[in-house]
């Protein structure tokens, strides 16, 4: 055989092993094991009406991949029709149809509906946590605005304010999304509140709400109750929620803030700047949120659909940390 037959047959075996390979996407389906998970999803239909429906766990899959590869539903249901490393991971046939975009959207709302999205999370994470990934030193504690769908909505004008009333006007075309004020701007949309695991990175719970609501309000449903510490800014801190955590015999890392009548001392304001290089940490996950998985605008119209669509990405997120974590 001549050296340039030899090498094209080299080349044709090279390609036959890797065509069609996502070496990423098989260390994920090897890491972890979906029977939990499907189990966990039963009896959940892809659609309601119409054809057989796919499997739900298939269809899970298929919104991880959604969430990694930054797609549309329409591109979602494009890249499962041709890429072999999309339907091997899904779990998808050769020759057997992949579900179209508007089955996936109905399977994304039956999701959010009867909130397995939430349940699909913790069912990974009881995976990780055995697995020895989720180290429980702290969990740190934090929010991010994300914004609305829809345009922010003009104020109302003042003649036609009753005296006392607000100017501040919500849209009917995304009647969850609200007002908040981050210091002197204005800022329309939602909220996004995270529990991130300190040692490893992984979210461990996700709370979504419209960005009226104040960080400090949801605080105590992101403490875990297992964590040795919990970290985070002056927002959280209250005479309260000190009691609680000791309660509990969890150390508090919540920066002290003071008020008009006590300005913190020195040794709060050393202790509060030691608790900032930590708790910042967390500040590194929603620039990944936002830059790579692009939730720094809602993409749907209602907080229940918003909620599902974040809690995917931190599932994503999580499992791609896992085989960092790993190696």
């Amino acid at each position: 055989m001549s050296k340039r037959g030899s090498q094209a047959g080299m080349a044709e075996a090279f390609l036959h092993r890797s065509v069609g390979r996502n070496v990423r996407l098989e260390a994920i389906s090897e890491r972890i094991d979906w029977r939990p998970v499907e189990a966990t999803l039963a009896g959940l239909r892809s659609g309601e009406r119409g054809a057989p429906p796919y499997p739900a766990l298939m269809m899970t899959k298929s919104l991880l991949l959604q969430q990694w590869y930054g797609l549309s539903d329409p591109g979602l249901e494009e890249a499962l029709l041709d890429r072999m490393s999309f339907r091997r991971f899904v779990g998808l046939a050769g020759d057997e149809a992949a579900p179209d975009h508007a089955t996936l959207w109905r399977f994304r709302q039956a999701l959010a509906r009867l909130g397995l999205d939430k349940a699909v999370l913790e069912a990974v994470n009881r995976q990780l946590d055995a697995q020895g990934l989720i180290v429980r030193q702290g969990t740190l504690v934090d929010a991010s605005l994300v914004a609305a769908q829809s345009q922010p909505p003009r104020p109302a004008a003042k003649e036609a304010v009753e005296p006392g009333a607000s100017r501040l006007v919500r849209t009917p075309r995304e009647p969850d999304a609200d007002w908040t004020k981050r210091g002197a701007v204005r800022f329309f949309g939602y909220k996004a509140h995270l529990a991130v695991d300190r040692g490893s990175g992984l979210v461990r719970r996700v709370i979504f709400t419209s960005a009226s609501v104040n960080d400090t309000v949801v605080a105590d449903d992101l403490v875990l109750g297992d964590e040795a510490e919990v970290w985070a800014d002056k927002a959280y801190d209250s005479h309260a929620r000190r009691a609680r955590l000791a309660a509990a015999g969890i150390k508090n890392r919540i920066c002290r803030r003071g008020n008009k009548h006590h300005r913190p001392s020195i040794w709060s304001q050393r202790r509060n700047r030691a608790i900032a290089r930590v708790r910042s940490r967390v500040e590194t996950l929603f620039a990944v949120l936002k830059r790579h998985y692009r939730h720094h605008r809602a993409r749907y119209l209602t907080l229940e659909r918003n909620r599902t669509d974040l809690l995917m990405a931190c599932l994503a997120i999580n499992l791609r940390r896992a085989l960092r974590l790993a190696t």
